[in-house]
């Protein structure tokens, strides 16, 4: 089963979501602004994709900004905490199947996840 961390309102996750889903793929969908993941998983997920927390982050949001979350003495922990506490900052879609995790952006790069 894929996990979809999506936002329905974000035209690329749902492009993302149909495409899941017109392949025929098993998907759990995370309305993460309803459910935001947790610390831990969001931790999981960077290190599985290796990137630095800022790398999954929607810079262009009012938060990053307010947060002052371009500031680089802010730890790793911090910016988890600040994706935690304000999930609009997290990029989407993200799909995820056991330990096989990718951004949807473009929305076609999910079909890696089902070998495509």
């Amino acid at each position: 089963m894929i996990r979809l961390y999506h936002n329905p309102r974000c035209s690329k996750s749902r492009e993302a979501l149909k495409l899941l889903q017109d392949a025929g793929a098993d998907v759990e969908i995370v309305e993460y602004l309803k459910t935001p993941p947790s610390a831990e998983e969001l931790d999981r997920l960077l290190t599985l994709l290796d990137l630095e927390p800022r790398a999954l982050m929607r810079q262009k949001e009012e938060e990053y900004q307010a947060l002052h979350l371009d500031d680089v003495t802010l730890e790793r922990r911090h910016l988890i905490a600040a994706m935690v506490d304000h999930p609009r900052l997290i990029e989407r879609p993200i799909a995820v199947e056991g330990d096989q995790v990718v951004v949807g952006r473009p929305p076609e790069r999910v079909l890696a996840l089902l070998g495509k």
